[in-house]
C-alpha cells in the first residue's frame, strides 16, 4: 500500500518530490497525485493516529487510480546510447532528463531502475558510476562495522565479542562509533540516538544499509522499513533513503569510514584485554576522539573542524526529549485474549480473539494496535510475573462476573438457596477445601 502518511510527513518538511519518491519507493505519478488530492481535500500533516493508511487510502485512491492507466513512455534508446558517449552523461541524468519531458507530455516514465535495465538489455553496457556531491548537514549514513572485540568475564575467563555501530556525515567526514553487546533492534535504535545527540543536530536525510534491524524488506522496485526505524526517523523529523541492493557506490563514505574505524579503533585497541563490557565502551570512546581530531593528510584541519565550521549550522534541532526506543511485534489474539512481551502477559478486548495485531514496545509500556488505532495499552512490568495483567474491561461479561466471586458472595448465594446448601458452603470454606474465590489474573 502507498505510505500517505510518510508521504505528507516529508512534504510538510518541504522535501522536493523527488526525494520524497525516493525515500517512499512511489513513483513521481503517485506522490504527485497523492499531494494534489491531499490539498483537494484539505488533508495536511499533522495527522490524527486514527487516520491510518488505510483510511487515506479511501479518501484519496479513487482519484490517484486514474493515474495508473497512463501508458509508459518507451525511451529513446539510440539517442541514449549517443548522448552517453558525451562527457559527463550518465544514465541517471539521461533519465532525469526522460522524466522531465515524459510530465510535459503527459506520459508516464518508467522509474530509474527500470529505465536502466530496458536500456541494458539494448545496448548491453554498464551504466557509469555517478559522482555523489554532499551538502552540509543533509546527510547520515549508517551501518555496522565488520570486525568485534572481545571481552572476558573477570570471574569465568568466558569470551564474549563487543560489536561496532557506525555513523559518518559524509559532507565534514566527522564520524561516530559505539560498542554494544549486540546487533539487535534496541542496540540499532539507541545507537542512532546517540549519534544525534553526538552530534548535536539530525540530519534530512538518514542512509541504512539494507540491515534486518532497519530494512524489512529491499528490492529492486520495492522497499520494506520496519515500524520502529520509521518511527523513530519521524521522531527526529528525517527521512530514510536506503543504499540500493548491490550498490556500493550509495554508501562509498559509510563503508569506507568502517574500514577507518576498524582500523584506528579495532586493530589499535587487539593488544588490550578488557575484562567488562564497559571498558571496551570506555576505550572505543576515547578512540573515537582521536580520529575526529586526527588532522586530514590531504587538506587542513580535522574531521572535527570541519563539522563545527562547515556543517553544524545547517543540522536540524534536536528534539525536547530523546526518541525512547519501541520494539514492534506482531501476533494473533489467542483464545484466552493475552498478547505476550516476550516475557510477560498482557490482555486486549475480548472481541480481537484470532484477529492480528501490532504491539509496541518500550521500556514502560505496551501498546497494542489494530487496524492502524491503538486499542490498549499496560504499564510493562519489569520483572517476571507468573500471572498476566490483565484490565476487567478487556473480558466478556461472564468473566467479570467470575472475577466478582469472593467467599462473601458465594454465602449470600448459599443462603437464598437454602439452608442445606448454606451449611454445605460454611463448612467448606472454614475448612478450606475449596479456593474458589481465587482466580489467576493480576487485575490492574
Amino acid at each position: 500500500m502507498i505510505d500517505y502518511r510518510e508521504i505528507l510527513r516529508l512534504h510538510s518538511q518541504n522535501h522536493s518530490q523527488r526525494r520524497i519518491e525516493t525515500s517512499v519507493h512511489s513513483s513521481h505519478q503517485t506522490v504527485k497525485a497523492v499531494l494534489e488530492n491531499a490539498a483537494k481535500y484539505g488533508i495536511s500533516w499533522p495527522l490524527d493516529d486514527d487516520m491510518t493508511n488505510e483510511k487515506l487510502d479511501e479518501i484519496l485512491n479513487n482519484s490517484a487510480k486514474k493515474h495508473g492507466f497512463i501508458p509508459y513512455a518507451e525511451p529513446d534508446y539510440a539517442y541514449i546510447h549517443r548522448e552517453l558517449s558525451k562527457k559527463g552523461v550518465t544514465l541517471t541524468l539521461l533519465w532525469s532528463e526522460y522524466c522531465e519531458r515524459c510530465y510535459a507530455n503527459g506520459d508516464k516514465p518508467y522509474m530509474s531502475t527500470q529505465f536502466g535495465d530496458k536500456y541494458r538489455s539494448r545496448a548491453r553496457i554498464t551504466k557509469a558510476t555517478m559522482r555523489i556531491n554532499h551538502k552540509p548537514g543533509e546527510t547520515m549514513q549508517v551501518d555496522w562495522a565488520g570486525g568485534t572485540i572481545p571481552y572476558y568475564d573477570s570471574v569465568t575467563g568466558e569470551e564474549y565479542k563487543a560489536y561496532l555501530f557506525v555513523a559518518v556525515l559524509p559532507c565534514s567526514g566527522i564520524i561516530y562509533v559505539e560498542a554494544c553487546t549486540d546487533m539487535k533492534q534496541e542496540n540499532w535504535l539507541l545507537c542512532h540516538v546517540h549519534a544525534y545527540e553526538y552530534f548535536g543536530g539530525v540530519t534530512k536525510i538518514l542512509v541504512p544499509d539494507n540491515l534486518k534491524t532497519g530494512v524489512t524488506a529491499n528490492t529492486r522496485y520495492e522497499i520494506q522499513l520496519n515500524a520502529s526505524y520509521r518511527e523513530l526517523a519521524e521522531y527526529y523529523g528525517t527521512a530514510i533513503v536506503t543504499a540500493r541492493v548491490r550498490k556500493p557506490q550509495d554508501k562509498g563514505l559509510v563503508e569506507k569510514s568502517v574500514g577507518f574505524s576498524t582500523t584506528w579503533i579495532t586493530a589499535a585497541l587487539r593488544e588490550q584485554k578488557f575484562l567488562s563490557f564497559s571498558d571496551v565502551k570506555t576505550a572505543v570512546a576515547e578512540r573515537l576522539e582521536v580520529i575526529n581530531n586526527k588532522p586530514f593528510q590531504k587538506r587542513p584541519g580535522s574531521r572535527r573542524e570541519a563539522y563545527e565550521n562547515e556543517e553544524k549550522e545547517f543540522m536540524l534541532s534536536l528534539p525536547a526529549h530523546p526518541y525512547e526506543p519501541a520494539i514492534w511485534t506482531q501476533a494473533t489474539v489467542g483464545n484466552d485474549y493475552l498478547i505476550s512481551d516476550g516475557r510477560n502477559k498482557y490482555s486486549v478486548p475480548f472481541d480481537l480473539i484470532g484477529e492480528k495485531v501490532l504491539i509496541r514496545l518500550t521500556k514502560n509500556t505496551v501498546e497494542v494496535y489494530f487496524n492502524g488505532s491503538r486499542v490498549t495499552s499496560h504499564k510493562r512490568l519489569e520483572k517476571y510475573s507468573v500471572q498476566p495483567v490483565v484490565n476487567p474491561d478487556h473480558m466478556p461479561e461472564n468473566h467479570r462476573k467470575y472475577l466478582r466471586y469472593n467467599a462473601e458472595e458465594f454465602r449470600r448465594w448459599s443462603a437464598d438457596v437454602g439452608k442445606c446448601t448454606e451449611s454445605v458452603v460454611r463448612t467448606c470454606l472454614h475448612k478450606k477445601c475449596v479456593r474458589i474465590f481465587e482466580h489467576n489474573f493480576v487485575a490492574e
